[in-house]
């Protein structure tokens, strides 16, 4: 037996306490003004100049610091209790710069990074294989740039590895192509970069969060010790629920994809190092 509910009954039932003016005023509205974004829940800040080919995400990082910088300090002072989500590049560096100018716990801060490269690899292995992009599960790690770490031995087809089931040249091409998924994107568009699959991923990670769905992504979060590394934002896999980043999932990785790991991490915070914090 199905019980089929009204929208508005759904609202009122997983939001105790919502007042019935509250559930019927939901609506989208156009604002120049931070004023308007008061006591928002969630703060999704895409703002920043976006890369032009030939430039790399680190090409970005001075003008879009003072970009993100504005945006947190604006966003904090209307919804102090907000999640931050960050879509603007380079992204690990800042997720970790939007935590230290909000002043607010790890947790509450998350980068796009792998949910999107890792859509993006999915579809590749589609692709190549002829499968449908359900039965592809795939996870890339690291930062969100060139030094992304594809786990090609823990991603999958139906449950079997993609090193088992593709030849070492293609999985290398694809590894590859995945590296570079967003430059391509800018070569093709000439101006602007990616918006379509962002738009898709953010989607995903504000669904997950609202609803306190616990799923499970690759996202850059802030490390404490897990992998090895302490104070970034890295992408690794997380759980997201009400709370944000509630848990890190921490993968038993081999020495080859350590060692990947490890230089990604530096680039990063190689990068982080620049900020003035």
């Amino acid at each position: 037996m199905f019980k089929f509910t009204k929208f508005s009954e759904f609202v009122k039932e997983n939001n105790p306490g919502i007042s019935e003016n509250q559930v019927r005023s939901n609506k989208v509205i156009g604002a120049n003004d931070y004023v308007d974004t008061a006591g928002s829940d969630i703060v999704v800040i895409t703002a920043g100049l976006p890369r032009k080919p030939g430039m790399s995400r680190d090409d970005l990082l001075a003008a879009n610091a003072s970009i993100v910088r504005k945006a947190t300090e604006a966003t904090i002072a209307q919804s102090p209790n907000a999640i931050f989500i960050l879509l603007t590049n380079p992204l690990d560096v800042m997720s970790y710069l939007t935590m230290r100018v909000a002043g607010i716990p790890s947790h509450r801060v998350v980068g796009q990074a792998g949910i999107l490269d890792s859509a993006r690899m999915r579809t590749f292995v589609a692709l190549e294989l002829g499968v449908s992009v359900e039965n592809v599960h795939c996870y890339v790690l690291g930062g969100h740039g060139d030094d992304m770490v594809p786990l090609t031995r823990h991603s999958n087809v139906a449950g079997i590895a993609l090193d088992q089931i593709l030849p070492e040249d293609r999985l290398s091409a694809i590894v590859e192509r995945t590296r570079k998924g967003g430059g391509e994107i800018v070569g093709l568009l000439k101006t602007g970069s990616a918006f379509y699959a962002p738009s898709i991923a953010i989607t995903q990670m504000v669904e997950a969060i609202l609803k306190d769905k616990q799923l499970i992504v690759p996202a850059a979060a802030y490390l404490s010790g897990e992998y090895g590394l302490k104070d970034i934002f890295f992408g690794v896999p997380v759980q997201l629920g009400h709370n944000g980043v509630e848990k890190i999932i921490e993968y038993e990785l081999d020495d080859e994809e350590t060692a990947a790991l490890q230089r990604s991490a530096k680039g990063v915070a190689d990068s982080i190092a620049k900020l003035d914090i």
